[in-house]
């Protein structure tokens, strides 16, 4: 009897490892609507031309951004000409000076090389937390920029402007958390909804995987879209007519 018990044991314990592989193996494959992913009610207008417009609503603060960071820039590299992406800085009152600090790095064309840099300044070094117009200062001209100059544009009419801007978009795209990522004027997505279909437990790097694996779906479905052939109302009534003739 004790063998028969420590055989159904191992039986069990390889069960049980069995159906642990199998829950981290699982991908989301086949995103689905409403899960996975959701479709606007209203759709907005993209002026991306015949690429697919992504964009991000993210924070400097928000770790969870930070995680999916590195994951997403490689993302978009992959992505090259298929896309248009674009970063939106939430609006937040209690990190204003860190959404300035984008858009004022984004108006100097400085975004791509000091956008990481913000992100490893708050949650890695944690010696600058950009909570002040005074922080930000400080952190833009440690990292070479001319004092006046980064002054003008962070104060300037325009900064602001995107300030009231981003507060629009995610007014559009029903942005309540974040990161989310809009494709296509049409779907918006995030980690913790890429990995609906994943069971509980799921780390938050399975998650941002996972949301990397739904984007390419997304990007996918839209290209098929938009490269298939236009049904015209000419069409189908030649069809309806060929068809009665038979």
């Amino acid at each position: 009897m004790r063998f028969i018990r420590q055989i159904t044991q191992k039986l069990l314990l390889a069960a049980g490892l069995g159906l642990c592989a199998l829950s981290v193996s699982a991908t989301p494959a086949s995103p689905e609507n409403g899960k996975e992913y959701a479709t606007l009610e209203r759709p907005q207008p993209v002026d991306s031309g015949k690429k697919i417009e992504v964009i991000e609503f993210f924070a400097y603060y928000c770790p969870h951004c930070n995680a999916l960071e590195p994951l997403l820039a490689d993302w978009v590299k992959k992505q090259g000409d298929n896309i248009v992406f674009k970063r939106v800085h939430v609006s937040d009152s209690r990190v204003l000076p860190q959404q300035k600090l984008f858009y004022a790095l984004e108006a100097l064309g400085k975004l791509d090389e000091l956008h990481a840099k913000v992100f490893h300044t708050f949650h890695v070094e944690r010696n600058n937390r950009l909570m002040t117009d005074s922080d930000v200062l400080e952190f833009a001209v440690k990292s070479g920029i001319d004092k006046q100059k980064f002054l003008d544009v962070y104060n300037s009419f325009s900064v602001q402007s995107k300030l009231s801007r981003a507060t629009q978009l995610m007014s559009a795209y029903q942005v309540d958390s974040w990161p989310k990522l809009a494709i296509d004027g049409r779907y918006v997505t995030s980690p913790v909804m890429s990995a609906t279909g994943l069971g509980r437990g799921i780390t938050e790097e399975a998650q941002n995987v996972a949301e990397i694996q739904v984007l390419d779906w997304l990007v996918a479905k839209v290209q098929h879209d938009k490269n298939a052939p236009a049904t015209t109302a000419s069409s189908v009534s030649t069809t309806k007519a060929a068809s009665k003739k038979k």
